[in-house]
């Protein structure tokens, strides 16, 4: 039985870190939360869960956590993610996810915390010569987003080398759905991710959703993605931390995708099911950057955890989706 040590979730009050501090504590783990509520929710962190109102980048800060709590791993989440925002503000993106993140591995460090979760990403494959994408594919980011994740990599590998520390980097495919008692989900104001929008779209609140190229080399021409469903991502990263503290020699990086993937028209079909309504559907050119297909290559999570994703479903993922929107209009009361 693996000891369950103190772990400390940055951003837990965000998206996907909220779904892994719900994750933890359903399994029993002690969790503590560190959020600067940039884009986090002080009501997404649960009741008796610690929570500290604060930035990553405040050494001292994190040392009195480390110490207060007894911290014995870290996940990080805290970050900026939109794509084309990094690349009119790059600076913003490389002070945010690689300054930053550096600052909070030093903290560690220095404190002796020997487990380190980070969440990464696919956009550190840049656009892929071939899909799925595997782990050991070319690393060839397009954008400050994804090049920021990959050097943070960069410096986990390093410090892991130097240091008593292993690390696990997870890079996610496209997050989506809620989790499925509704607790929390994808609460950001102008979010970008495709179901995200499409479930506003389904419940009035914006008036249609833009079709962003429709001549890619996929079977209905629009872009094809891996939605992987949020809280089977939080489940890897819990069987990830097992994985960290049953073998402190070893560090991880590993995709998080189900292997498949659907169409930006599938996605809306899938919604329209739901809601038995027609959103509608502005056809517009190609964004630069996008590939036509990006799906993952998920063998290696699949032989390294005991992984079972218990949403890799379409339908699940919308419905879990318009669920947690109902409930962001009441909290919001509107």
């Amino acid at each position: 039985m693996t000891s369950k040590l103190p772990v400390l979730v940055t951003g837990g009050a965000g998206y996907i870190g909220s779904h892994a501090v719900l994750a933890l504590t359903d399994a029993g783990w002690p969790v503590a939360v560190i959020d600067n509520l940039t884009t986090g929710f002080r009501w997404a962190v649960p009741e008796g869960v610690p929570f500290y109102e604060g930035d990553i980048e405040d050494a001292g800060l994190l040392a009195r956590i480390f110490a207060e709590q007894r911290i014995g791993a870290v996940m990080h989440f805290a970050g900026s993610v939109v794509v084309p925002e990094s690349v009119e503000n790059p600076l913003k993106y490389y002070h945010n996810n690689t300054a930053k993140s550096r600052a909070l591995i030093a903290a560690a460090v220095a404190a002796g915390v020997p487990h380190f979760i980070f969440s990464s990403t696919a956009a550190t494959y840049g656009i892929p010569k071939s899909s799925p994408v595997a782990e050991d594919s070319e690393k060839a980011p397009i954008n400050p987003y994804g090049m920021s994740k990959l050097m943070t990599e960069t410096m986990l590998a390093d410090v892991a080398a130097a240091h008593p520390v292993n690390y696990c980097a997870l890079r996610y495919f496209n997050v989506a759905g809620a989790d499925p008692r509704a607790r929390t989900g994808q609460s950001t104001a102008g979010a970008t991710h495709l179901i995200k929008v499409a479930v506003e779209a389904a419940l009035g609140k914006r008036e249609l959703v833009e079709v962003f190229g429709t001549d890619y080399a996929t079977p209905d021409g629009t872009g094809v993605r891996d939605y992987i469903h949020v809280s089977d991502l939080a489940a890897a990263h819990v069987l990830a931390l097992e994985a960290l503290i049953a073998e402190p020699a070893r560090s991880l990086t590993m995709n998080c995708g189900y292997g498949k993937g659907f169409s930006v028209l599938e996605v809306l079909d899938a919604v329209d099911r739901a809601t038995n309504r027609t959103i509608a559907r502005k056809l517009s050119p190609r964004r630069a950057g996008d590939p036509d297909a990006l799906i993952s290559d998920n063998r290696r999570i699949k032989a390294t955890l005991p992984w079972q994703p218990q949403y890799a479903d379409l339908d699940m993922i919308v419905a879990h989706a318009l669920a947690w929107e109902r409930r962001l209009s009441e909290i919001r009361g509107g």
